[in-house]
């Protein structure tokens, strides 16, 4: 019986090598189909596993409350140059004093600053922090040190990795005195380069930490001030508008994971009490979390559809290949029924070639489709030494993840098109009429 099936196999290839082209056309169609599923399926586990991870750096015990700028209402809002809006340092002692399950909360202020030495500039985002900030946002010290509960109202700064290097691109800048806006500031540390984050929900734009600069809060509160006026053009010259924000962002972390959601809920219904604008958003990363898992579920099924689709055209080709090759091998058929061949035969012999077809293709496929990662990388080589400012942050920073699912999904499928698609013509094959297939030229 084993010997009897290796030697319809073995027929079955040499059949199909008499027409190597067209074998090699259909299983061209299932390779595509196969590797596009797993190229696509890792791709979409690339983002998500990224957009993941930003998530959980946001610290799953962690509920964010973020100033938002209320849309305008009103004659006051829509005249005043003046625009007073956000998170209060009232809200901040409200928050501490009132919630107990809370391990520490976290405020600061954030806002664009121009940093000057000598003839070099840096448009910086300015954060005033509190010494907690590091571990909070996971970054690291590459030189110097970080901010210090002594800093505090003391003129230092610590510069960002891209910051330092735009102001100080040959120096070491640690020690030295830099221009933040009309004020001196000492350089007391430099962090590591940190990859730019997306935006994260509707509350959290996209961040790159590389273009900060950090001083303590109590600094940009003395020295700078919560009001930051802006001076715009005119057709009579100059006009100033301005913005009254006192914190940007209130991290808080509760003691148990269990707690996160009450805790925000109890944060929105105390922010309503003092707040009449909704000029604040209270952001939970863990929902977040889970709603990118959901995303990432419905992404994946619409990437397998839409490979699913490739693999069921590449299908429907090697049926039409088949078929024809029924019609032209009717002769052989009709041979084989007169020697004792009997209609199972026949139906093994064609499902056997539909089958090696598909297979082919989909382990072809499959072996393309492991390749996603280094061929990923290479072309974004390519297009980064043909135009080094064409990739955005997050292209550059993706890196597909293979699933094994998509992998044994893929190499399923191709092998069940074979089947599905290769019944027909067998039994076409089979029922022909032995006499009527002999006399057939």
């Amino acid at each position: 019986m084993i010997a009897q099936f290796f030697q319809t196999v073995d027929l079955g290839i040499k059949s199909l090598l008499v027409q190597k082209l067209r074998a090699g056309l259909a299983a061209l169609g299932i390779f595509i189909g196969t590797s596009t599923v797993i190229w696509l399926v890792a791709m979409g586990e690339g983002v998500s596993y990224r957009a993941q991870q930003q998530i959980l750096e946001l610290g799953a015990k962690n509920v964010i409350v973020r100033t938002v700028q209320p849309n305008a209402s009103g004659d006051e809002d829509a005249n005043s140059r003046v625009k007073t809006y956000g998170l209060l340092r009232a809200d901040y002692r409200r928050i501490v004093e009132n919630i107990p399950n809370i391990r520490r909360a976290i405020p600061m202020r954030e806002l664009k600053f121009e940093l000057r030495l000598d003839d070099r500039t840096a448009d910086a985002k300015l954060v005033g922090c509190a010494e907690e900030y590091l571990e909070l946002n996971r970054l690291q010290i590459a030189r110097g040190r970080w901010l210090s509960p002594r800093d505090r109202g003391k003129k230092v700064i610590v510069l960002a990795d891209e910051t330092a290097k735009r102001l100080f691109p040959f120096e070491n800048p640690i020690g030295r005195a830099i221009w933040v806006g009309s004020e001196f500031y000492t350089v007391i540390g430099q962090t590591n380069d940190r990859t730019a984050s997306a935006a994260i929900g509707g509350s959290l734009d996209s961040r790159d930490y590389n273009l900060d600069a950090y001083i303590p809060l109590q600094t940009l509160r003395q020295r700078v001030g919560d009001l930051v006026m802006k001076r715009v053009g005119g057709g009579q010259g100059f006009n100033f508008t301005g913005e009254n924000v006192e914190l940007s962002q209130i991290t808080v972390e509760v003691n148990h994971i269990e707690e996160v959601d009450e805790t925000a809920q109890i944060i929105e219904t105390l922010l309503r009490k003092y707040h009449e604008k909704q000029d604040y958003a209270v952001v939970v990363p863990r929902e977040l979390l889970r709603q990118a898992e959901r995303t990432r579920t419905m992404f994946n099924v619409l990437l397998v559809v839409i490979a699913g689709i490739s693999l069921l055209v590449g299908g429907i080709g090697i049926m039409n290949i088949m078929l024809a090759t029924v019609t032209e091998r009717t002769r052989e058929i009709g041979v084989r029924r007169a020697l004792g061949a009997t209609r199972s035969d026949i139906i093994g012999q064609f499902l056997i070639e539909t089958v090696v077809l598909t297979a082919s293709g989909g382990i072809a496929g499959v072996l393309f489709g492991l390749s996603v990662g280094p061929m990923f990388r290479l072309i974004k080589r390519v297009i980064s030494t043909i135009s080094p400012e064409s990739l955005p942050p997050i292209v550059d920073s993706l890196e597909p993840r293979i699933a094994m699912w998509s992998v044994v999904l893929s190499l399923g499928i191709s092998l069940g098109v074979g089947v599905l698609f290769g019944v027909y013509p067998a039994r076409k094959a089979a029922y022909l009429d032995p006499i009527e297939a002999l006399r057939h030229e």
